[in-house]
């Protein structure tokens, strides 16, 4: 049987090592028990083994962005859960988040789980954490880069496979000109989607790039674009606060075109509810920083990595409707989805 390549297995600390055996030891020590204690047993003699490792998630987050918040909130849960000391930190900015990369590595953590918004910038800092010893991997972007970066494993949605899901619905909707808006120039994760959905959609396709950090300006942006082709009937948008400065932008413009967006937040299914939103690409953020700070606990204890180190874990897409919203809109409003 051949061995697994070593790129895709970086050595353990010598903490993991010894709180894995650690956790072995206090497994022994415990004896057999029924099969009434075995799961407590378990997720104690786990718990304790990953205590004290420390785990850093740096994101490409602006401020207050609900959308992380949502990734935060499923890395504290799986952190809380685990035993694991967690630090959260995020700059818009691929040179800050550089920056943050190389503070974690310094600070000597136990594993890094980092985005890839910009992997060519981000290359430099995963070799240092590779070379250090560290464990990394991705989450939300970067599908198609973390391999090739080396990383342990990796957790998000394939947005090309996303947008060109887009570009299907949008035909069954019989829509004729939609304009995929971009508000982060060169994020690989919205290009490969508005990519995506030009190449299945079988009406024209436009892309339009407007200011992110300013949702003013993105109203405007696209309300101007609207004035100016009144056909356009469809707006795709790149995420739930984007979307909703949209629906501002439908109104001033007095267009018709209909909504989209990737990304769910509370007010994304209130507005898929009363049809200012067509539909929504639910990614799960949860559910991707829930996993990639769980992957951590189930390495170091017991040296599991999933995917085989190969494939992606995939936690989209799905299509959030009028028709199926009710069953998320519980969990949306409690912050997980």
């Amino acid at each position: 049987m051949n061995p697994t390549p070593s790129r895709l297995v970086p050595a353990r600390s010598t903490r993991g090592t010894a709180l894995a055996a650690c956790a072995a030891v206090s497994l022994l020590a415990s004896g057999c028990t029924g099969s009434d204690g075995a799961d407590s047993d378990a997720t104690t003699a786990g718990k304790a083994g990953a205590a004290g490792i420390k785990v850093a998630l740096i994101t490409h987050s602006a401020p207050d962005d609900a959308f992380w918040e949502r990734v935060r909130k499923g890395a504290e849960a799986a952190a809380a859960k685990d035993g694991i000391d967690l630090s959260y930190q995020s700059d818009p900015d691929a040179t800050g988040q550089v920056k943050l990369v190389r503070e974690a590595v310094a600070d000597k953590v136990d594993g890094i789980a980092v985005t890839l918004a910009k992997p060519e910038a981000m290359k430099g800092a995963i070799t240092a954490a590779k070379a250090a010893g560290i464990p990394v991997v991705g989450l939300n972007s970067g599908i198609d880069d973390w391999k090739p970066a080396g990383l342990l494993q990796y957790f998000g949605q394939d947005e090309s496979v996303a947008g060109r899901a887009v570009g299907d619905k949008l035909d069954a909707l019989r829509s004729k000109h939609a304009l995929c808006v971009i508000h982060e120039r060169g994020n690989v994760a919205m290009e490969a989607r508005c990519a995506g959905m030009k190449k299945t959609f079988g009406g024209r396709a436009e892309i339009l790039y407007v200011d992110g950090t300013d949702d003013e300006a993105v109203t405007d942006s696209v309300a101007a674009a609207l004035r100016q082709d009144p056909t356009i009937d469809e707006l795709v948008m790149n995420g739930a606060q984007f979307a909703l400065a949209a629906v501002k932008s439908v109104e001033e413009a007095g267009s018709k075109a209909e909504l989209a967006t990737f990304d769910l937040n509370d007010d994304i299914v209130k507005s898929v509810q009363s049809g200012d939103v067509q539909f929504a690409v639910d990614q799960q953020p949860y559910l991707q920083g829930y996993l990639a700070v769980d992957a951590f606990w189930l390495y170091e204890t017991n040296g599991n990595f999933s995917g085989g180190g190969e494939a992606p874990v995939l936690t989209g897409p799905a299509f959030v409707t009028k028709e199926n919203v009710s069953s998320v809109a519980g969990f949306a409003a409690d912050g997980t989805r």
